[in-house]
């Protein structure tokens, strides 16, 4: 009878355990001492090892010729606990023998000394399942062990264990098995199956696998029956995916806000019996890797994307915002958690991709934020124009120099239409800003590095100009280079005044007009302080 590959090649000692180093060396370490612990939680993801190195810790304590703390597999305890004949190792799965009755029964039997090892060990495997009482009555044993006795939870909900259970057992929390190790072990049991198995396709295997050994390997094992050279192309048959171009494909028409060709892709992707609950999983998966992209340097080592494709995933990126795939993937995280209540589960996918191609349709902060982030982007480019003056308003004048060529620097000699036009400009009347601390204050919300630089500054209107007289010569250098502050400035005084301008420098007379007073300035003026204390620019 055909052995299934993921029980064939079960870890029989420590030494063949992969990716758990830090917690073989510990228990070997253990056994060789003769200082076992009386209880141990083992905790991690499925497909680690919890079970399989209960197994072996349960022989490495009983077994006759242990070696170097691995149990010698030769000997009759070694053997019968293999077969499951030994009384004095017992398996328990706590998803179907959680009561009460069930743990007491255990209890009775724990006071009897071993048959014939030196140690009663009993696994009990999904231990979170243990009802409230089974963990009273399993507490009660756990608080005065015999000295014969060893108790080995493993759980994958660690959670859900009572603190007076945790607090009374040596943990071990089991680690998701690197994409290399698991790649390393498949390509070693291929090879002693005696089928090829490339290494695209063995990463592949590793990479579904998502850190679980005992899932790649049982995926090998279907990939072996499909054929005997194991491609990454026979791995995606065997296994009913379709590769990850179909995401790549779906995030570009979201990117896009082409509704209907995300709506094809899902039409095509369910003809071939995809399943809409594994589809969203993967576009959540690589909505995630969009997001470790844009957020670090280097995300190679956080990805699960193969190398090959991290030119794609990095150019891709770039085509959203942080916003929007924040936004991208709680809308995923929504759907998949209504297709577990839902009998339309297609329905709740298409719905999905309608929301990612078109934000709008949200009134999610990420989705605002996303919204945001694009009219700003529009005003730094200049892809917004500014509203035509209302009908009573003055027509503005607009100078042909540019914004730098009204600063007090010397500005480069203009042809005689320019000329005539800026005297126009300077024959205009000049009015003092009387609300330009609000304007300043709507300010400093939006930019507060920018507001901070024009405070104690003042502000004119010309025509459609507004010029602000500040003397800080950073302010000066920001108006002649730096399109996104000009930007800021004009949507502050939109947002107060209602009315778009052009911004500027002030240009000063000859005889500068006196400062306006500071309050601080006054009051410090008149407190009775040392000179060398008292500094005012």
């Amino acid at each position: 009878m055909h052995i299934a590959l993921y029980r064939k090649y079960r870890p029989a000692t420590f030494d063949d355990v992969v990716g758990q180093e830090h917690i073989v060396t510990t228990l070997r370490h253990e056994v060789l001492t003769g200082t076992p612990a009386h209880a141990y939680l083992f905790t991690g993801s499925r497909g680690t090892g919890k079970t399989t190195c209960a197994k072996i810790l349960a022989k490495a304590l009983n077994c006759r010729h242990p070696v170097d703390g691995d149990p010698c597999c030769e000997c009759d305890i070694c053997r019968g606990i293999d077969e499951g004949a030994v009384l004095d190792v017992m398996e328990i799965d706590a998803a179907s023998n959680n009561g009460v009755d069930n743990i007491r029964d255990l209890r009775d039997e724990a006071g009897f000394t071993p048959a014939v090892g030196r140690y009663r060990v009993y696994i009990i495997d999904e231990a979170h399942m243990l009802s409230p009482g089974a963990f009273n009555a399993l507490l009660k044993i756990m608080e005065e062990p015999p000295a014969h006795v060893v108790f080995i939870l493993a759980t994958t909900e660690v959670h859900k264990i009572p603190a007076t259970i945790l607090s009374r057992c040596q943990r071990f929390d089991f680690y998701r098995i690197p994409r290399e190790a698991v790649a390393a072990r498949l390509q070693y049991i291929a090879e002693q199956e005696g089928f090829t198995l490339d290494a695209d396709a063995a990463m592949l295997i590793a990479g579904l696998s998502d850190g679980a050994l005992r899932d790649a390997i049982s995926l090998l094992d279907l990939c072996s029956s499909y054929n005997s050279t194991i491609t990454a192309e026979v791995v995606y048959a065997a296994s009913g995916t379709v590769g990850t171009g179909h995401l790549y494909d779906l995030a570009d028409a979201a990117a896009d806000g082409d509704t209907a060709r995300a709506l094809k892709i899902a039409a095509d992707l369910s003809h071939r019996s995809m399943d809409e609950s594994r589809l969203t999983e993967q576009l959540i998966g690589h909505f995630r890797d969009l997001m470790l992209t844009r957020a670090v340097q280097d995300p190679a080592p956080l990805l699960d994307t193969p190398a090959l494709d991290l030119d794609r995933l990095r150019a891709q990126s770039d085509r959203f915002s942080m916003e929007r795939i924040l936004y991208s993937i709680e809308v995923l995280q929504d759907t998949l958690s209504r297709m577990s209540r839902s009998t339309e589960r297609r329905t709740e996918l298409e719905m999905a991709l309608v929301r990612l191609c078109d934000p709008r349709l949200s009134t999610k902060t990420e989705a605002l934020l996303e919204r945001i982030e694009k009219l700003e982007s529009a005003l730094r480019s200049g892809g917004l124009r500014a509203p035509e003056p209302a009908p009573h308003q003055p027509a503005p004048i607009e100078p042909a120099a540019k914004v730098d060529e009204i600063a007090p620097a010397p500005a480069p000699a203009a042809k005689p239409a320019q000329t005539a036009r800026r005297e126009a400009f300077d024959k205009l009347p000049e009015e003092k800003i009387t609300n330009w601390r609000e304007i300043l204050d709507r300010l400093g919300k939006h930019n507060p590095a920018l507001g901070g630089a024009l405070v104690g500054s003042t502000a004119y209107r010309k025509g459609n100009y507004v010029l602000i007289d500040c003397r800080d010569d950073f302010f000066l250098k920001l108006m002649r280079e730096n399109e996104y502050a000009r930007e800021c400035i004009k949507q502050a005084v939109f947002e107060v005044t209602g009315v778009r301008c052009n911004i500027g420098p002030h240009k000063r007379a000859v005889k500068e007009e006196t400062a306006e007073a500071d309050p601080l300035a006054q009051f410090i003026e008149t407190l009775d302080l040392p000179e060398d204390r008292v500094q005012i620019d």
